[in-house]
């Protein structure tokens, strides 16, 4: 079934890059009318708040979604999956929320062009990292039947940055410009082992890529960077930069179906030492897909066998649509209290603290961790940069306030156990607020905390946020 899936998926990319630009920029036009008629037809009275119509199981992360398993006024956008446009000479991508990462590199790395981030996995939708984790780039949002262009200066600058974290409650977003970089045909990757207790493998995540005593340059500077931390005591530092050339080396392609997991295959680092390889740009970028970088594992126990690699693994990975479809609750509900799958973000000089406590209260490994750099902008955003920059449920609710504690932050996709007070302790809602006032979000669309917190959604608790006047959870948390 995931094979018959992804061919369609295939099949409808070609369809899709076989229209022009113009063409499928007017199918955009004509489906964000369809949009707008579809809103008009909500009566705030009795549809329920405002969300999108994708199925609870379709989405790749680990929440359940409760929020859409109660009363709520669905918006089809399952349209809007194209490409609409390669700029060259402003170097970005336009394309609907749909598109997923994998679709973009699959056009536009054969033109040495990527975007700025590409994510591992291959089947993130440009939407969900732009609400979610926010992929920086110009947004075409709609709210109460209205229709804006936000960018970083233009009179809607608050909403481009209120956006990212916002997790789709200031609008439906319709279309994005993404940020492209010119790359080359290789990345040149370097595994080096690092052993000793926590503060040694932190020393050495850290040291990868930051710059020598005094070197302001950025010679030394890989970039890509990421350290999988198997046990308390061993780690593998990969970083990777860009090659044009081979320089006389071999190019490992680990894209073939019976190839070992990468997360394996960096593992062996670990025994034989520092090693460099050359792979090809975009099996580079997405060289997690295959394992889900090892949540296959759980799911497919002998997936990572070599028999299984060389007779069924070319299925692979399984979509997780279906896997979520063909859950009992009693599953979902075991993976959602039992199963550890938690993206944090933590200052940089806490990652050491990070890893003390994970290993205390947790034990769970492998744990990935890579670099997320926070900018400061004109406006303070719901995830900003720290003062000074310029049993599983208790465990879970012991981590967020740990992060609160040590200012970091939980991804809106996972878990979490944290009350509306601890939610806005963590995050700053105030840009956030204005925008939902500002662009009559409050009372058509949901809340960014209703839509991640855990459980079930009761009428009453719908009754209660659609008839809400004025939202101002975030005045009653003192950020100073």
């Amino acid at each position: 079934m995931s094979l018959t899936l992804y061919i369609l998926d295939y099949l409808g990319e070609l369809k899709s890059q076989r229209k022009s630009f113009k063409q499928r920029q007017k199918e955009h036009d004509e489906n964000v009318m369809k949009t707008i008629i579809r809103l008009k037809k909500r009566n705030p009275l009795k549809d329920g708040l405002i969300c999108t119509a994708r199925k609870p199981w379709v989405t790749v992360g680990m929440r359940n979604v409760d929020y859409k398993r109660a009363r709520h006024f669905p918006v089809d956008l399952s349209a809007f999956c194209k490409i609409l446009e390669i700029d060259h000479v402003r170097m970005v991508v336009k394309c609907e929320p749909f598109v997923k990462m994998g679709q973009i590199t699959r056009v536009t790395v054969p033109m040495n062009l990527a975007p700025a981030v590409v994510p591992e996995l291959d089947n993130l939708t440009v939407g969900g990292l732009i609400n979610g984790s926010g992929l920086e780039g110009g947004s075409h949002l709609h709210g109460k039947e209205q229709v804006v262009r936000a960018t970083k200066d233009n009179e809607y600058s608050d909403l481009f940055y209120a956006i990212p974290w916002s997790q789709g409650t200031l609008g439906l977003l319709t279309c994005a410009e993404i940020k492209l970089i010119a790359i080359k045909e290789y990345m040149k990757l370097t595994y080096k082992p690092v052993k000793g207790d926590i503060t040694d493998l932190s020393k050495g995540y850290m040291d990868s890529f930051t710059h020598d005593f005094g070197d302001e340059s950025n010679k030394k500077v890989p970039d890509f960077v990421e350290m999988i931390i198997y046990n308390p005591n061993e780690a593998v530092c990969i970083t990777s930069k860009e090659e044009a050339k081979r320089n006389h080396t071999k190019v490992i392609s680990i894209g073939w179906w019976f190839k070992p997991w990468f997360c394996q295959h960096a593992q062996t680092a670990l025994k034989k030492g520092e090693f460099v390889e050359y792979i090809p740009a975009r099996e580079s970028y997405h060289r997690h897909t295959p394992s889900y970088s090892w949540e296959m594992k759980p799911i497919l126990p002998f997936a990572d066998q070599w028999w299984f690699r060389f007779l069924l693994d070319w299925m692979m990975p399984p979509k997780i649509p279906i896997l979520k479809a063909t859950q009992f609750e009693s599953i979902r509900n075991y993976y959602h209290d039992m199963h550890v799958l938690q993206d944090l973000l933590v200052p940089l000089h806490k990652v050491s603290d990070a890893l003390e406590w994970a290993h205390r209260e947790m034990e769970v490994y492998p744990i990935w961790v890579c670099p997320h750099r926070l900018y400061k902008h004109p406006y303070k955003t719901m995830v900003y940069p720290e003062p000074g920059f310029e049993q599983q449920s208790r465990q879970v609710s012991n981590m967020e306030q740990w992060l609160i504690e040590n200012h970091g932050f939980e991804t809106q996709h996972a878990v979490s156990e944290l009350s509306e007070k601890d939610f806005w302790k963590m995050f700053d809602g105030e840009l956030y607020g204005k925008c939902r006032r500002k662009y009559e979000a409050v009372g058509n669309f949901m809340t960014v905390y209703y839509k991640s917190k855990k459980g079930r959604k009761t009428e009453k608790e719908v009754q209660e946020a659609e008839n809400v006047g004025v939202e101002t959870p975030y005045a009653q948390v003192d950020h100073s």
